[in-house]
């Protein structure tokens, strides 16, 4: 492929809110600029209730790698993540956390030129559905990890981190640093997207994609050291005692997806993964993965068997063990993110390449997310994933 990728709007968040000109490519390109929207209403959104038996609660860590240095701005010291915990809990708790910081959300938005298109306050204040300092339910449960896709904020993964929690799994999603289109740190500071500067000066292709290989193997890392952190001896989380080390999987969108199978790859704790939308720029290689399970869940266009990205065909040849190829009609590339719905409830205009409805686009991610881990990390039987279901005809099992 020769596609370039567009060094800060590579997967941009919110790409899929604005009309685009151009389809994306393998690589999830997607132009500098877009046309100026509007929108239509400036309401507060609403993330959808999460479906689970659970209340969910939330938190927020701050970790800190002494043992290695930033990748992209080595100067700034060690490596450091911002994880948001969501867990099984009983009521009670204080307020729901907010969506995203009022400077977080700005940068979003300026980051595909809607900041006169949608007040930046509104979108910080999207009305989430777990609350902080909730007491956790008892018992052990399964950890999921959670890696966003490049220059996104790890909250456009919150609906599908609510539900999990709401159905008995600790989720810990991962803002990595100088990987966002901007993430806050402690002491007031605000950490954009230093990395996409390394793809927009890669002189060619085959440097773009090293920068990207980097990327997901350094979010392996990043996953490995946060798995150490909340399952380890001297846990940085005081209800680590509600996960279970021994049932444990990755997912993630876009690169994060890639990251998924890179730290299946390098940590073998992680026992199942999914890949939602992402081309592996780190391969899995042709020994797979020790079998462990893997989900391939894409859009439908671009990611079944030759749709153009030749990384999936290979990918899915060389896993071992149990694994599904699943693509959505009329998705985008955003579908399995909060950002169809943000786009619907502001009065955006969408992608027209991808026609799925924000409900459609939840259900299908939250459903078909948590029925893979329940079969792999609960051992429960889920026809959902035996093959097609008429309630679901949007979903194509592709068999390459």
């Amino acid at each position: 492929m020769t596609t370039r990728f567009r060094g800060p709007a590579v997967l941009a968040a919110l790409a899929a809110t604005v009309l685009l000109a151009a389809p994306a490519t393998a690589a999830h390109a997607l132009p500098d600029t877009a046309p100026a929207a509007t929108a239509s209403r400036t309401a507060t959104p609403e993330l959808p209730r999460p479906t689970g038996p659970y209340a969910v609660g939330t938190e927020v860590l701050h970790l800190v790698d002494h043992d290695r240095a930033d990748p992209w701005v080595p100067e700034a010291g060690p490596r450091e993540l911002m994880v948001s915990l969501h867990y099984p809990a009983r009521s009670g708790g204080g307020a729901p956390r907010p969506y995203l910081s009022t400077e977080e959300a700005r940068l979003l938005l300026a980051s595909r030129g809607l900041d006169d298109a949608v007040p930046a306050d509104v979108v910080a204040g999207t009305v989430t559905h777990a609350r902080t300092g909730a007491p956790p339910a008892r018992g052990r449960y399964p950890l999921v990890l959670l890696s966003p896709g490049f220059n996104t904020p790890r909250a456009t993964l919150t609906s599908l981190a609510e539900d999990l929690a709401s159905r008995g799994y600790v989720v810990a999603s991962v803002d990595h640093a100088y990987e966002s289109t901007g993430s806050a740190f402690p002491g007031g500071r605000i950490l954009t997207c230093t990395a996409c500067d390394k793809v927009q000066a890669a002189p060619d292709d085959a440097s773009e994609r090293l920068v990207l290989k980097a990327v997901s193997t350094g979010r392996a890392a990043d996953l490995s050291f946060v798995l150490d952190r909340l399952t380890g001896h001297h846990p940085a989380w005081h209800h680590a005692r509600m996960i279970d080390p021994a049932r444990i999987a990755a997912a993630g969108h876009s690169i994060g997806g890639n990251a998924a199978a890179s730290v299946m790859l390098a940590d073998p704790r992680v026992d199942a993964g999914i890949n939602m939308d992402g081309t592996f720029f780190d391969p899995v290689p042709e020994a797979g993965l020790g079998g462990r399970p893997f989900l391939m869940l894409g859009v439908d266009g671009l990611h079944r068997p030759g749709g153009g990205d030749p990384t999936w065909d290979e990918g899915f040849q060389r896993l071992g063990g149990w694994k599904r190829w699943l693509s959505v009609k009329e998705s985008g590339h955003f579908t399995f993110t909060d950002v169809p719905l943000l786009a619907e409830q502001l009065g955006l205009p969408v992608d027209p390449t991808a026609t799925l409805s924000a409900d459609r686009s939840v259900r299908i991610t939250r459903d078909y997310t948590a029925a893979f881990l329940d079969l792999h990390l609960r051992g429960r039987p889920q026809p959902l994933l035996a093959g097609p279901t008429p309630g679901n005809p949007e979903v194509v099992f592709q068999r390459p």
